[in-house]
């Protein structure tokens, strides 16, 4: 099957590849609210180039890194699919239309064993069976899988001594490590309960070698290919252990053309809420790496050389996905990360998804470097504590700076908000009716898929990496159906009306054109009911009484932490950063009034989203109720978490504490609009955009 599959990819028609293209452009589209790339202009605009992407967090919907370099070059990228994936109908057909190349995976060819097995206490090595044929079901370079209940680890097996005994080439290990420790404390348990063993899983050994030959033809051909090195998809929130195939591809194409010079582009793929319908990405592309001729040297000599070569080009790989991803180690200390970015800066500022970005990767780099310090880890405390205070009065981060006790004008900004909420239901209303099978069907259908790929992974904290994926496949396939029996439906009542035949002919024709047009107004007109809809809990909390002294000390936590914040970015930054005070950027601290003047540092092409809907608030939200453009400008959602518009930080009355602008400093090579008192020393050299692009001169 695999092969008949390749075979079918290689016949490559460009028209067919954009027409895909085309039709996956409008699915992400609908599915994002916003995708932002940066550096791309790192990607090359010709020869041979693999794009190693990372974190695998969307499954499928990860395949969106080809819009951006189809965008920005006009190039096209071949993807590695696993197999298994590809025989799937749905699936298959359009992998095949984006001339994806198939990959074997052995792990989806795992079939049960027969008998239990243990591992010697002596020897980790050896694999001891109990009631096993490992004559009969082993060979040398087949893998043995042990279950779940200790980590799903595996390892080569290099001799089959006997039916009851045989030998792996190292001890058992999974993604997370070596595991020898929690499969002796395993099987100790299940000896007291009288188990002999484990039960095991036989992995046959899969020739890569048609799958390499494809992907060196494409590379000869001068193309792009992209592959995901961590070999799956995953929800955690740091990088799996990279697998050797994207090293061996790489040095395998130039030792087998010497003449080719490869390319390696490093991308991040940033989400914000990737599981969630209308949520934000950003594509961030690194520098291209040259493969290094001298290990393409010790990959032609073969055996030790060759292993050194691709553990060496591997390491090196997994170095420059450091530098356009951001990994925590964990998911409190992601959050930990990302509210201490937002007290660092101030709702003013409107920062671009990729300057967020940036941000999150340093404090992350900082944090992980002195996490053990005493203030860093009261710092830490802190910000979860203050994270977990919004959390309970139900406000966002940026709403806090502005809170002000309530007076007549937040009554008529709630009452206001709430007709604005029924306005948008009722224009939203037809086309949530409408198209409402299909949205509960895919949330159904996702979350039973979800718990299903978490049952049968060991990498998935939650399964969400699948949930974006399911929700996209099953509204593709129900809404052809549904609105065909709209469409019969409609024919039906006007038959039954006693309508002419031209009415009932051209009846279900209109339908199936009106349809998509009222899908399209009921998700913007939803979008910005939503919108409103979060914003009514803070204007509830304000008029309800007694409760102006949680706000009021939410706001001082607030002040002080952003103010703790930046003493210790100025004490341990330069520590981090060589040229921390050479190359500071100033940003105000909490403390400090937002900027008026945003120029570049505000997010372009934003407004043409949201403005025609979100415009008739905004306008009596500063006219009616005392708002003012020049007092308080709407934050950006780049510089929040929390998918909001821009009408949510006009919650509250903006009110400068003082005139003086207290700064903080951080090394972040973008380019705001500063203040005018800046003193010449500190305004940095202009050279890079808003998303660390050279600029070049206009002539």
């Amino acid at each position: 099957m695999a092969k008949e599959t390749v075979r079918r990819s290689s016949n490559k028609s460009e028209w067919v590849y954009d027409t895909a293209l085309f039709f996956w452009k409008l699915v992400i589209y609908i599915f994002f609210r916003e995708i932002r790339p940066r550096g791309a202009f790192h990607i090359p605009r010709d020869g041979p180039v693999i794009f190693v992407a990372a974190p695998h967090h969307n499954q499928f919907l990860d395949l969106l890194l080809a819009l951006q370099v189809y965008r920005e070059t006009g190039r096209r990228v071949q993807f590695l699919v696993a197999a298994a994936s590809m025989q799937r109908k749905f699936i298959g057909f359009f992998a095949r239309l984006f001339w994806s190349i198939p990959v074997v995976r052995a792990q989806d060819l795992a079939k049960p064993g027969i008998g239990m097995v243990s591992i010697s206490d002596s020897d980790p090595c050896l694999v001891i069976g109990h009631g096993t044929r490992f004559t009969e079901e082993f060979q040398p370079r087949m893998q043995i899988l042990l279950p779940k209940s200790v980590r799903a680890p595996s390892a080569e097996v290099v001799e089959v001594i006997s039916d009851d005994k045989l030998r792996v080439k190292k001890p058992f290990a999974n993604d997370n490590g070596p595991s020898t420790e929690n499969i002796l404390a395993k099987l100790k348990d299940l000896s007291s309960e009288g188990k002999d063993g484990l039960e095991f899983k036989k992995i046959p050994h899969v020739d890569q070698g048609e799958t390499y030959q494809h992907v060196y033809d494409a590379l000869d051909e001068g193309g792009c290919i992209a592959i995901f090195p961590e070999g799956g998809s995953h929800d955690r929130t740091d990088l799996l252990p990279l697998k050797a195939g994207v090293s061996l591809m790489a040095l395998g194409a130039m030792a087998h053309n010497p003449d080719l010079k490869v390319k390696i582009v490093p991308v991040g793929l940033s989400y914000f809420h990737p599981h969630k319908f209308r949520s934000r990405v950003v594509v961030e592309f690194g520098h291209a790496m040259d493969v290094p001729p001298e290990l393409v040297e010790k990959f032609q000599q073969g055996g030790a050389q060759k292993r050194e070569a691709v553990g060496k080009f591997l390491d090196q790989i997994y170095d420059a996905l450091k530098t356009v991803t951001i990994r925590a180690p964990d998911y409190e200390t992601l959050m930990m990360i990302q509210a201490a970015r937002r007290l660092y800066v101030t709702p003013g500022q409107h920062l671009t998804l990729g300057q967020v970005v940036e941000l999150n990767k340093r404090f992350l780099e900082a944090y992980v470097m002195f996490k053990d310090e005493p203030r860093v880890q009261q710092l830490r405390e802190d910000v979860l504590k203050y994270n977990r205070l919004l959390r309970d009065l139900g406000l966002r981060d940026h709403q806090v700076p502005g809170a002000r006790k309530a007076g007549w004008r937040t009554f008529g900004l709630l009452c206001y908000r709430v007709l604005l909420l029924a306005v948008w239901s009722i224009l939203a209303l037809p086309g949530v009716v409408l198209n409402g099978p299909i949205f509960l069907t895919a949330k159904m259908v996702s979350i039973k898929k979800a718990k299903e790929a978490l049952a049968a992974s060991v990498v998935k904290v939650q399964g969400r990496d699948v949930l974006a994926t399911w929700k996209v496949l099953i509204s593709l396939g129900l809404t052809p159906v549904v609105y065909g029996f709209y469409a019969f439906l409609a024919a039906v009542v006007m038959y039954r009306a006693g309508a002419p035949m031209s009415w009932i002919i051209w009846t279900p024709m209109a339908v199936l054109a009106a349809l998509p047009f009222i899908a399209y107004a009921a998700l913007k007109f939803g979008e910005a009911g939503m919108d409103v809809l979060k914003s009514l809990r803070p204007l509830v909390l304000a008029l309800a009484p007694g409760q102006q002294k949680y706000l009021d000390n939410i706001k001082a936590m607030r002040i002080r932490l952003s103010n703790e914040l930046s003493e210790v970015i100025n004490e341990y930054g330069p520590k981090v950063f060589e040229d921390f005070n050479e190359t500071r950027i100033l940003v105000p601290s909490a403390s400090a009034p937002p900027s008026v003047n945003n120029g570049d540092w505000q997010r372009k092409g934003r407004d043409a989203q949201g403005r025609l809907l979100n415009h008739p608030m905004t306008w009596l939200d500063e006219r009616l109720f005392g708002w003012s453009s020049e007092r308080s400008r709407p934050s950006s959602p780049g510089g929040s978490d929390d998918d909001v518009a821009d009408h949510d930080s006009l919650l509250f009355e903006m009110k400068p504490s003082s005139r003086t602008s207290s700064y903080a400093d951080i090394r972040l090579r973008k380019t705001p609009v500063l203040p005018s008192d800046t003193p010449a020393h500190l305004v940095p050299n202009p050279t890079l955009d808003a998303d660390g692009a050279p600029i070049t001169p206009e002539l």
